[in-house]
């Protein structure tokens, strides 16, 4: 059985139903600080499967044991923590305390449990601002705030623990911008409060639930002067955590990868193609660029393509039809 921790969230549940697919059994285990109570029932409906479930936090020692000790977990998804850049900068510790504190409770429990084989959601903030692009793997890493430098940290420790006993299999799989829901309507992401991502401003905007949208910069030396990022649908983002498991599986650890489509969408050709797929207008307005913000950012897959046989395959008009059939959803 595998254990997805974060299994309510966002990723995480997509990553569910790809286990499922795959035929795998999972439990989950969420304190739904930022996730809703019916996904457990959302994901059943998809999958036919209805996976155990231990609502906690990470960070609680007594849990976890008793969650290895009562189930024969062969490996683990670790996807809990908290994950908003600008709130980050506001309440460090926080982030600290989730993201590298409850990583280290789930290692230590792995370790009590002999269960050495962990898939770690991670991000490309680990890369900072101003690298070449496309970011491949070995790019130097340099966080530029406190969320990315969890996650980085986190990374550290895991590749130290690989370096100290061979016998983990551990992937690092740092994402750039999962966007989408699952093609059934049922899951997808529901940000509480104001969005920070671009999609689900665009989303609620197309629905009449927010006015319009400030797009932050229309001067970049872009083809139409917006920024550009790498949006990833995120059924193919949980497709590769899938690939990667079996990867361990097969073959040890040592896995960093990026997970993207390996090219850039401008904010612009993202409102357009939700248009599109909404058939409704999207207002915005271009004003000043964001500090710390870049032109292009965008991976370089080939590694995880070469290791794992793994590309991501839908396209930016699959992922605003989906996003939108989950908006659509949320209103009824």
């Amino acid at each position: 059985m595998i254990l997805v921790t974060g299994g309510a969230g966002y990723i995480g549940s997509h990553t569910c139903v790809a286990l499922a697919a795959a035929g795998l059994d999972y439990a989950l285990l969420d304190n739904f600080s930022n996730s809703e109570r019916t996904v457990p029932v959302r994901l059943a409906a998809i999958t036919g499967y209805e996976a155990a479930l231990f609502e906690g936090d990470v960070r609680d020692e007594t849990l976890l044991r008793d969650i290895f000790d009562s189930h024969r977990i062969t490996g683990v998804l670790h996807f809990a923590g908290l994950k908003a850049v600008g709130e980050s900068s506001l309440k460090p510790l926080d982030y600290f305390s989730n993201n590298v504190i409850g990583s280290l409770s789930v290692v230590q429990a792995m370790t009590h449990a002999g269960c050495k084989r962990l898939v770690f959601s991670s991000s490309a903030t680990v890369y900072g601002d101003g690298r070449p692009m496309p970011l491949a793997e070995g790019a130097p890493c340099a966080a530029t705030n406190p969320y990315g430098r969890s996650k980085l940290m986190v990374e550290e420790m895991l590749g130290d623990l690989e370096r100290s006993d061979a016998s983990w299999q551990i992937a690092r799989l740092r994402y750039f911008n999962p966007v989408g829901a699952h093609e059934s309507g049922l899951i997808g992401e529901s940000p509480k409060g104001v969005p920070n991502n671009l999609m689900p401003y665009v989303a609620q905007v197309a629905a009449g639930v927010r006015a319009s949208l400030s797009v932050f910069g229309g001067d970049y030396p872009t083809p139409d002067g917006t920024a550009m990022r790498d949006f990833i649908h995120v059924m193919d983002l949980a497709e590769s955590h899938v690939a990667a498991l079996m990867k361990l599986q097969c073959s040890g650890g040592g896995l960093v990868l990026n997970l993207g489509t390996g090219r850039g969408t401008s904010v612009l050709g993202m409102i357009g193609a939700f248009q599109r797929a909404s058939g409704r207008r999207i207002p915005f307005q271009i004003v000043n660029r964001r500090p710390g913000d870049v032109a292009n950012c965008y991976a370089d897959v080939s590694r995880a393509a070469q290791l794992l046989g793994w590309r991501a395959k839908r396209t930016i008009d699959d992922m605003c039809r989906d996003a939108w059939r989950w908006q659509m959803g949320q209103a009824q």
